[in-house]
């Protein structure tokens, strides 16, 4: 079968447990593949080349940075891309909807970019309850109507100018690294310092965004709104809020062991540890201060 006109790039470092999945899926749907790797001791390399991937190295100095470079350096063919991390990789259907959609190009012509749901697998166990499910984010769109922001520290989101669209079929979001608990600890133990100052820019007006907050809006203008309202809550108190919110008012028990472990991990520990996080920071300001 014909190539799409899409350019796929993926970010990776010591991924040889995630890629070669995300790499056949995009195998035989796209134009041509870049894998984006900042350092990567393990086979990642070899495996994206063995898949017929571009390899670039890159230093990683954080997902919203790397993904301008990529976007401003590599020498991608076409304007459309879809941008994925290494434990990202399409569903088939998802394959076969892009096929469609590309078979008419008049079809995609009115926009900038598409949503895609993704499926987040954890532990082999797909979470589908806690209002997990399904989340929508920009995977597809022209670099030509792409705008960078730098407001995210924990997760890039890519904006566009123009009108989007929704796919109907999902991305599966499955870290078989995070199949060892340690590495999951020691990944959100890091991912809780990003938050803790995104949400110190945010407290200060310092984390500007091309997105405004809005309840019924488009999925980046709601995950807006519940940042802002989140910034807002109190500390130590929005994280077991929040984890009774998702685990028995959106039925988070509803997927099993794995999902109570997901839904503690993510909506409780990881949440407090964030809000511990901010009053050490706080702590430490104001002995500077006096």
């Amino acid at each position: 079968m014909s190539r799409i006109p899409v350019s796929a790039v993926v970010l990776a470092r010591d991924e040889e447990l995630n890629l070669g999945a995300c790499l056949e899926s995009l195998r035989a749907l796209v134009a041509e593949v870049y894998v984006v790797d900042s350092g990567s001791t393990d086979r990642t390399v070899e495996i994206a080349r063995s898949l017929g991937a571009t390899v670039v190295d890159h230093e990683f100095t954080g997902h919203s940075a790397q993904w301008r470079w990529a976007l401003e350096n590599l020498p991608l063919e076409h304007d459309w891309v879809l941008g994925l991390d290494a434990d990202q990789r399409l569903t088939r259907e998802l394959a076969y909807e892009l096929r469609g959609l590309f078979a008419d190009q008049a079809s995609v012509e009115p926009y900038a970019a598409f949503y895609v749901t993704r499926r987040n697998v954890f532990r082999g166990k797909w979470i589908r309850w806690g209002g997990y499910y399904p989340k929508r984010f920009i995977k597809l769109f022209r670099r030509s109507q792409l705008v960078h922001e730098d407001a995210d520290l924990l997760d890039h989101h890519f904006r566009v100018t123009g009108k989007t669209g929704t796919l109907k079929h999902d991305i599966v979001e499955e870290n078989l690294k995070e199949d060892s608990i340690d590495f999951w600890i020691q990944k959100h133990l890091r991912y809780a310092d990003l938050l803790a100052q995104e949400e110190a820019r945010r407290r200060n007006g310092r984390s500007p965004t091309t997105v405004k907050p809005a309840v019924f809006g488009n999925p980046d203008e709601r995950a807006e709104w519940q940042k802002k309202t989140w910034v807002m809550l109190p500390r130590f108190v929005r994280a077991p809020a929040y984890f009774i919110w998702r685990y028995v008012f959106r039925l988070g028990f509803l997927d099993g062991k794995q999902g109570f472990t997901f839904h503690f991990l993510h909506a409780f520990w990881f949440r407090l540890v964030t809000d511990l996080k901010i009053d050490e920071q706080r702590r430490v300001d104001a002995r500077t201060r006096n």
